[in-house]
């Protein structure tokens, strides 16, 4: 079969995956998120993950300017802060009513979410309609809880 734009994409909306929302602060553009589903670990020494962004996002572009960035793995009860984070929102508007604090580089960490990830960038690279972030883990914060998960074009959380 050959694939075009709609079969690859419901090819991909079968991969279950976790939630995060990565954030960033910038001295030109001030604090910045946006919601991600494309996210990994990439290396246990040095501690490295990736992240994919749009190479339109202006999320990428303060991450570009600001060198860090923070990942925020979201827990089951965080479906509407990952929505709010999607969204065609304004930067204001996604941190309105968000509880977070400035975490060790300077990227906005939320209170509530499962796992905070912190990291300064190592490198970029362009892929197609994305870049590929590769950052150096400098900090993690845990908490307990369930992960948001997202399949099939919607949330899901555990099945015990």
């Amino acid at each position: 079969m050959a694939v075009n734009d709609q079969i690859f994409k419901n090819a991909l909306k079968l991969w279950a995956t976790g939630v995060a929302v990565v954030t960033t602060r910038s001295e030109k553009l001030g604090i910045q998120g946006m919601t991600v589903t494309s996210f990994t670990s990439v290396s246990l020494e040095p501690h490295q993950i990736l992240v994919c962004i749009n190479k339109d996002s202006g999320t990428g572009k303060g991450i570009f300017e600001a060198e860090s960035f923070a990942v925020n793995i979201l827990n089951v009860n965080q479906e509407a802060l990952s929505t709010q984070f999607a969204g065609g929102a304004s930067q204001e508007e996604r941190f309105a009513n968000v509880s977070w604090y400035e975490g060790a580089t300077g990227s906005p960490i939320f209170n509530d979410s499962l796992v905070s990830i912190e990291c300064t960038m190592d490198e970029k690279m362009s892929a197609g309609t994305h870049w590929v972030i590769i950052g150096n883990v400098e900090q993690v914060s845990c908490q307990s809880g369930e992960p948001l998960l997202y399949f099939n074009s919607g949330y899901q959380g555990l099945v015990s």
